[in-house]
Order: structure tokens, then sequence, then C-alpha cells
């Protein structure tokens, strides 16, 4: 039987965890996970099942954010495999989605990335290679999510690594990566970690990008409190890259309350 999200980890996490579609289900495409600071795979057990139930593979790697730009690479192409299926994209949350960016931007022939999707970015402005001094658990768990379930996921989680997000973000993730391909930028209105305007000047930057801003949402967009709906914009960004890299439309509401 399969645990219930929630479930402390007990055991040293995993460097990949992978989630798959279900049996008789083609693969609709895949993703490779970069975590953040103080993350590992599991955290992520919510999001991939989801992604997965809808068809993607999703594969969640145990990168570190001063993990060497060739060593994300690698390891990203390990975890996809010589042929993945279609479209391969990056997700990254917090220095996870520098990273993701900076391997996107590099175009290697190992990793053929056709997406990225940069969820609650760490900083990369003035002070993000400073120590943001100490904080208290629940200042942590504040500035993370507000959803009730993943805070009790995070505090009885013992492979989870307790403040680290208010440490320096690595020299080398604070380069202006502009990788040339589709991007999704979700960030959380509220996020006290990275100012929602680093979300609104890196798409404005990038060519194909597209921003969503989640209402009162705080760092870990991917685990908030509208961890549902950002999962759904993800499934329908997705869908829209698959059925052209130009992203065309698929569904427009004609009356009423835009999705």
């Amino acid at each position: 039987m399969t645990a219930p999200y929630g479930a402390p980890v007990v055991s040293a996490p995993a460097s990949v965890h992978g989630w798959w579609p279900p049996a008789g289900i083609a693969p609709r495409g895949t993703l490779i996970l970069l975590p953040g600071r103080g993350e590992h795979p599991l955290v992520y057990e919510r999001f991939g099942r989801r992604l997965a139930a809808d068809g993607y593979v999703v594969q969640a790697l145990g990168t570190a954010p001063d993990d060497p730009a060739e060593d994300v690479l690698a390891r990203a192409a390990d975890a996809a495999g010589p042929d993945p299926a279609a479209p391969v994209v990056l997700v990254g949350s917090d220095t996870g989605a520098l990273q993701a960016l900076g391997t996107a931007a590099s175009a290697d022939p190992r990793l053929p990335v056709e997406g990225v999707v940069v969820a609650g970015a760490a900083p990369t402005g003035a002070g993000a290679r400073a120590e943001g001094g100490t904080s208290t658990w629940d200042d942590e768990l504040a500035a993370r999510t507000a959803c009730p379930a993943h805070r009790r996921r995070l505090s009885e989680d013992e492979g989870f690594e307790r403040g680290r997000l208010t440490g320096p973000v690595p020299a080398g993730l604070l380069a202006d990566a502009r990788p040339g391909c589709p991007a999704l930028i979700l960030h959380g209105e509220a996020d006290p970690v990275t100012s929602v305007d680093q979300a609104r000047e890196l798409a404005a930057r990038l060519p194909r990008a597209t921003l969503a801003v989640v209402h009162d949402g705080l760092h870990d967009v991917l685990n908030d409190a509208s961890h549902r709906t950002t999962a759904a914009v993800i499934v329908l960004w997705l869908e829209r890259l698959r059925a052209d890299p130009g992203l065309s439309p698929l569904l427009t509401v004609e009356r009423g309350a835009a999705l």
C-alpha cells in the first residue's frame, strides 16, 4: 500500500525518484524536476503523482544548489534516458529553477529540452549572495507554504534540511540564462523570499515566456495552498506545448471568468 502524502521520510532520500503514468497510458512527455534549497526528490511526491496521473513521466533529481552545471546536465540526461517521451521539460523550484534555466540555455544535445518551468525561483539580485540571518522553523514554514498538509510533511521529514532557505544563492546560478525554448514562469504574489518583480523581469527578458502569478502565493509555489491550480496550469501549458511549440491556444473562454 502506498503511504499517504504527509507521511514522514525516515530513510535517506534517493538521488532520483520517478513517477510514471498508469498502466496502459502512453507517456505524453518527460518532466525532469530540480529541487531547491533544503529539498530532496520526495518533497515533490504529490506533484509527481498528479502529473503522472495526467500521463507525464516525472523524474525528480537529488541535485544540490552548488552542484556544477555539467553534473546537473549529466544527471538530467541520465534520468531522461536515451529515448524520452517528448516533450522533455525541465521543472525547477528555488535554486533548482535557476539550474533549470541554465541547463535549458546550454542547448546541449545530450538533453533535448523543449520547455522549462520556473517555479518560485531563488533571488538573483542584490542580497542573493548574503546570508539571510537566523530564523525559526515557524518562520521558514511561513515563507515556504500555506498548505497544512505540506507543512506537516516538511515538519516530519527527516531528510529535509531546515534553515537552508536563508543561505546564499551559489554564484554560479546568478548568470542571466536566457533559454530560447518556451518557458512557464510560476511565482507567488506574496513570496517573501523572492519578489514577484524578479519573475516579471525574467518573463520580459525571455523570448517565449508565459508568466502566471499565484494570488497570495508563497515561495514553494508547487507545494503551496494552490498546488492543484498550479499543477493544472502546468498541464494546460504542457498540452499546448505538445500540440504546437508555438503554444497556440487549445481553448478560449468566450464568456465568464478567465480560467
